[in-house]
């Protein structure tokens, strides 16, 4: 990026407001707000994403940067009175990241910069209080030594503990001013051991110094990890905010907290929060120590506690939703050190959103923006049993909901090896920190000893979608020796399974059964949102769920082989059925009439082996359209790569080699090893599968299509509605497609004469390669509709074979950030995408009424269900669990671009 010369890269608190996040990050952005709306703000300024960006391009900061910087100090030091780190009233300011996007813990922050040995003791006379000026130092220096210099942290704390223990004390607050004095004379010689340079003393290199630290930590492992996890940019960067200090450690007159407007887990309207008194910010986050409710604030001290309850409810107002606080109290005066809309639970975030329009703060349109497919995904998980037999073995704070079994680990490298073996494991820490994120990631769930709901589990926790315990005090976590010790004196060691309930905060050992979600349950027709005992979460999934059905215009269907499949995905709100693979008809038992198909020698056997299975196919499809009469079921003619209906090669050949050493009789043995080899491919999926083994195998897709006419014909004398649309698969070239198109109607034309009933049944194609796409113009004028299969699309226009390129080298891609997110979950919009996007507007080009839609995976991820709203598909197809979320994204996607529209 380029420097422009008339870039302003530095903005007052006074200057911004909400709408610049992309400017001035969230943070910066909302202390903007809220200064604006008069609210108490601590004086400051912030250092732009732009900024960031041209260090992070550049390897420096903008020529202009430093001379902005200089004048923003000036007139902060002009207001407060004071210079940065003056000697007899030092100024100190914080140095805080912000990106546009919270990512909590994941960035650097330095607190009390301008402490310096000549000003420490000018900051004790100013505050009386000469232990609180001698904490705020050791704080800055740990602080500074950890992220600007790069020391271990575990020195630090290592030698706080030992600071503590020579005293005999528990508590970092019981260190008097002359214990603090030592430790901070023992950091600045940890500081110096390790960098090699004496703890900077000038107050501007201090700062200088964090504002490129704050840069850098953009691009650590564990800032990329998160963004990857949550599919934020890595191009973004993040803002800097220089920040007059507020001091919370000045004794229990002072503290700092955390506060909610809502329940962050429930959604409950409350008084929730966490309040540290005699403390700095980061204790809090850090869950280093256990914090109060922030409800006992109001005796602690009531005037801070009316006022913040005030500030809380005109934050809630103007942001119209859950509002995320930190706060701190110096001496009885509140100041407000940031705001945010809060991350929530999944329950939490439709509660809320359904509130909120009850109290008139936003439409129905705004909360379905509220919530995403990956929440009500969430909601549909199943929770612990409430009759099982169970031991508990402690209790903590239900800070992120759901129901989690594992192993218990005790580090995050630990829950990584044990996940990627397959283990479901619960990561276990006193307190986590963001080095943990990797174990984060992969652990079923969390629970720490310590913290409170906003603490950095908690947070990161919740973002995750995780479940979640916190502060679960009577349990004894000791990382060192692999254990946790519960109030009774059990033991719990490395690999024994414990159980964690994040909607109740209790611990179980063992394993404890689960029973359905409710929301399924309401989604399976087995609990009436309207009904009195109906589950309050389940009234506003209901009332989210009406709303974008009402609004959506994407249909959803089901993939579903079967009638029990297609009943389900009926009660799930599924408007058909956009995928049935015949060839799961023939797993199992059936495989042998598949085997004798494809084995036949003569027409004779081969015409043996169709009369087999019509009546077979024709039963299955009877139940099928019975099970979805009156909406379209399209149904996929024989699609089997080979090998999935013939025997293991090595193993036939074991089997025939040892018939032959006994000198047993071998015969079917031999003659089916001869034809596997006949018939065996290198690769399969790019073999004599779909519309070629139509085609090279005579008889085969007439005999589907005719079970399929038949069973159609006998449901319209029962008096049915079947809606049957045949796709034939894995066409590269419309003469594929005609050649059938004309076997198939010659069968349909037949059936109608012999039964004497009218059969109107669409036929049309599967793009699934990227010919087809490129070519359905012409595609289009032989198929009545399209359905894109964009699992095989993805593979041949990646060159991917799925089965081993996840195993192999995807993790590699993620963790190197080729992929955001696996090309197979979410689709590639550039490459894929635009395939899907072109064949759209060629085959509507052909034939204005084709019917389009979509039956790979993607159809139930939620941002490929806007992706394929916006080029224009008629529906999209998953499978039947993924229905719900289909609906709702479908939904969401309207309302987006309608909102886009009006604008």
């Amino acid at each position: 990026m380029s420097e422009n010369n008339d870039q302003k890269f530095v903005y007052d608190f006074t200057e911004g407001n909400r709408d610049l996040k992309d400017l001035l990050g969230g943070k910066g952005a909302n202390l903007a707000e809220m200064t604006n709306l008069g609210l108490p703000v601590p004086p400051g300024f912030t250092i732009t994403t732009e900024a960031c960006k041209v260090y992070l391009e550049s390897g420096s900061e903008p020529v202009a940067l430093r001379d902005e910087v200089t004048a923003h100090l000036d007139a902060l030091e002009r207001k407060m009175g004071k210079k940065l780190g003056q000697a007899d009233d030092p100024l100190l300011v914080s140095v805080r990241s912000g990106a546009k996007f919270s990512m909590p813990g994941m960035m650097d922050t330095v607190l009390n910069i301008g402490l310096s040995d000549e000003s420490v003791t000018g900051l004790a006379r100013q505050a009386d209080n000469e232990r609180f000026a001698w904490d705020s130092y050791r704080r800055l220096i740990q602080m500074f030594g950890k992220t600007v210099l790069g020391v271990d942290g575990e020195l630090f704390e290592d030698a706080l503990d030992e600071a503590k223990a020579a005293k005999k004390v528990a508590s970092d607050t019981d260190l008097d001013a002359a214990d603090l004095k030592k430790v901070v004379k023992q950091f600045k010689k940890i500081v110096k051991a390790e960098t090699g340079r004496d703890f900077p003393q000038d107050p501007r290199e201090q700062m200088d110094l964090a504002i490129e630290a704050v840069f850098n930590s953009w691009n650590t492992d564990r800032a990329k990890l998160y963004r990857r996890q949550e599919r934020i940019p890595g191009d973004l960067g993040t803002a800097v905010n220089v920040c007059s200090m507020v001091f919370g450690n000045l004794g229990p007159d002072s503290g700092t907290g955390v506060a909610f407007t809502r329940d962050p887990a429930s959604g409950h309207q409350g008084v929730y929060g966490d309040y540290l008194q005699n403390a700095q910010g980061e204790d809090v986050v850090a869950g280093i120590r256990n914090t109060v409710p922030l409800a006992e604030l109001e005796s602690i001290d009531k005037k801070s506690y009316d006022q913040l309850m005030q500030i809380m409810e005109t934050l809630e107002t103007h942001y119209k939703d859950l509002c995320d606080i930190e706060f701190t109290i110096e001496r009885g005066q509140l100041w407000m050190l940031q705001t945010r809309v809060g991350k929530r639970t999944a329950g939490a975030a439709f509660r809320i959103a359904t509130q909120l329009v009850d109290q008139g703060l936003i439409d129905e349109a705004e909360a379905l923006q509220r919530v995403t497919g990956a929440q009500l995904a969430q909601l549909m998980f199943p929770k612990f049993d409430e009759h099982a037999k169970v031991e508990q073995i402690g209790r903590g704070i239900a800070a992120s909901p759901g129901a989690a079994v594992g192993k218990a680990v005790f580090d995050s490298y630990t829950a990584v090896k044990w996940s990627r073996s397959g283990e479901k494991v619960i990561l276990i820490r006193r307190e986590t920190n963001p080095d943990d994120l990797d174990g984060m990631i992969a652990a079923e769930g969390i629970l720490t000893s310590r913290g409170g709901k906003t603490s950095h589990a908690a947070v990161v926790a919740r973002g995750m979608g995780k479940t979640c315990v916190c502060g679960a005090e009577e349990l004894e976590v000791d990382t060192k020796r692999r254990r946790m010790t519960t109030a009774s004196g059990a033991v719990i060691e490395e690999g024994d399974v414990v159980s964690i309930d994040g909607s109740t905060g209790k611990v179980y050992l063992g394993e404890v059964p689960v029973v359905p979600s409710p929301v399924v349950e309401y989604f399976e027709g087995r609990m009436h949102a309207g009904a009195d005992d109906a589950d309050e979460l389940v009234q506003a999934v209901h009332r989210i769920m009406a709303y974008a059905d009402r609004v959506r215009r994407l249909r959803v269907r089901a993939n579903a082989d079967n009638a029990e499949d297609a009943s389900r995905a009926r009660r799930f709100g599924a408007q058909g059925i956009g995928l049935c693979r015949t060839e799961h008809m023939f797993l199992g038992e059936r495989r042998q009439y598949v085997e004798r198909l494809i084995l036949a020698d003569t027409d004779a056997e081969r015409d043996d082996a169709l009369k087999a299975l019509l009546p077979l196919q024709k039963s299955d499809f009877v139940e099928l359209f019975e099970a979805m009469d009156g909406l379209p079921v399209t149904v996929r003619l024989l699609d089997p790569p080979l090998h999935e209906f013939l025997p293991d090669i090595t193993e036939l050949s074991v089997r025939v080699a040892l018939a032959e050493s006994r000198k047993e009789p071998h015969e079917n043995d031999l003659r089916l090893l001869q034809a596997v080899h006949r018939l065996h491919e290198q690769n399969p999926m790019l073999g004599l599968r779909g519309v070629r083994l139509g085609l090279v195998i005579p008889g085969l897709f007439t005999m589907q299509v005719r079970a399929i006419a038949e069973a159609a014909a006998q449901r319209i004398d029962a008096k049915g509605d079947p809606r049957v649309e045949i796709m034939i698969p894995l066409v590269g070239t419309v003469q594929e497609l005609e050649i059938v198109r004309e076997d198939a109607e010659r069968v349909i034309a037949e059936v109608q004469a012999e039964t004497g009933v009218e059969l109107k049944l669409a036929l049309g194609t599967m793009i699934e390669l990227p010919r087809a796409a490129v070519t359905a113009g012409q595609i289009a004028e032989a198929a009545e509709f399209f359905s894109f299969g964009t699992n095989d699309l993805t593979q041949t226009v990646w060159g991917f074979s799925r089965d081993d390129v996840e195993a192999s080298f995807f993790t590699a891609y993620l963790e190197k950030g080729i992929f955001g997110v696996s090309p197979f979950e979410t689709i590639d919009k550039d490459g894929v995408g635009a395939l899907v996007r072109s064949a759209v507007q060629a085959g509507r080009a052909t034939r204005p009424d084709i019917k389009l839609g979509v039956c790979g995976e993607h159809g139930g991820d939620p941002e490929s269900v806007h992706f394929f709203h916006e080029v224009g598909l008629d529906y999209v197809s998953c499978s039947p669990f993924r229905i719900p979320v289909a609906r709702l994204e479908a939904g969401r996607a309207a309302a987006e671009a309608k909102g886009s529209d009006s604008r």
